[in-house]
C-alpha cells in the first residue's frame, strides 16, 4: 500500500484494490482526505446543488470532515493503524495551527474541528465552518473507539485497539460510577491490532472485555497486544 504523498491523491485502500483517496492540501506537505476531487466546476452536465459551492469548498472537492473521519475509521476497521493514526493527525486542527505560518493560513480556531477545509488554491488548506458541525462527536469517537479501541458494551468495557506499529503502548483511565479502571496497553511486538492477553487486578481474563463493577475501588488492567498464544 502506498504511503500518503503531496498532490492530487494518494494510493489508499485494501492492497491491490486500485482505489484512490483524494486529498486537500495544506502547508508543509500535509493533506486531508477530500470529497469528490477534482471539484465540479466546468462540467457538461449539472451534478446538482454541490456545484453551487466554489471549487474546493465543502463537498465540492474540499475536506468534508464527516466523510474524512469515516474514511479514517474504515482504515482502522481494516486493521491499518498506521494509516488511521497518520490521517487522524493530519485532520487534527491542532497540527494545522502549530506554527505561526500554519495558523495564519488555516485562519480558524485550532481547538475545535472544522466542518470543512478548502481544497483548491488560493485558499487550499484554509479552515471552513467551525463549532457548527456534528463531525466533532465523530472525531472524538474515532480516536477513543476506533484507534484506542475503548468501547462500552453493556456492563463490560471492550478494548480492541488499532494503533501504529511504532507505538509501544499507552494508558487510559475509565470511571464507572465510583470505580476507577486504570488501563495500561502494551505493544511489545509492534503490531497494529490483536489482544494477546488481558489481566484485571492481576488475574487473567479471557478475551478482550473488562467486566465493570461499581464498587468504589481502583482496578488495574493490563492489556498486551500481539498474536494470541496457540
Amino acid at each position: 500500500m502506498g504511503r500518503p504523498q503531496r498532490g492530487g491523491g494518494c494510493r489508499a485502500g485494501a492492497p491491490g484494490d486500485g482505489s484512490r483517496l483524494g486529498t486537500a492540501g495544506a502547508p508543509g506537505g500535509s493533506f486531508a482526505p477530500a470529497l469528490y476531487p477534482p471539484p465540479f466546476d466546468k462540467t457538461q452536465r449539472d451534478p446538482g446543488y454541490i456545484k453551487g459551492y466554489l471549487p474546493g469548498i465543502r463537498e465540492n472537492g474540499g475536506q468534508y470532515t464527516h466523510a474524512a473521519l469515516w474514511t479514517i475509521w474504515a482504515f482502522a476497521e481494516l486493521g491499518d493503524g498506521d494509516t488511521a493514526e497518520e490521517l487522524f493527525r493530519l485532520i487534527n486542527p491542532i497540527y494545522r495551527s502549530d506554527t505561526p505560518d500554519k495558523a495564519t493560513h488555516y485562519k480558524v480556531e485550532p481547538y475545535v474541528i472544522s466542518a470543512d477545509v478548502y481544497g483548491v488554491a488560493p485558499h487550499e488548506g484554509r479552515g471552513g465552518w467551525t463549532w457548527y458541525t456534528g463531525s466533532s462527536g465523530w472525531m472524538y469517537r474515532l480516536g477513543i473507539e476506533a484507534i484506542l479501541g475503548l468501547q462500552r458494551v453493556g456492563a463490560t468495557l471492550v478494548v480492541n485497539p488499532c494503533i501504529p506499529k511504532a507505538w509501544s503502548g499507552y494508558t487510559m483511565r475509565y470511571r464507572y460510577g465510583q470505580a476507577v479502571y486504570e488501563i495500561q496497553v502494551e505493544n511489545p511486538d509492534g503490531v497494529n491490532r490483536g489482544v494477546r492477553s488481558l489481566t484485571l487486578d492481576g488475574k487473567a481474563v479471557a478475551g478482550n472485555a473488562i467486566p465493570l463493577v461499581d464498587d468504589g475501588a481502583r482496578h488495574n488492567v493490563v492489556i498486551v497486544l500481539g498474536r494470541a498464544a496457540q
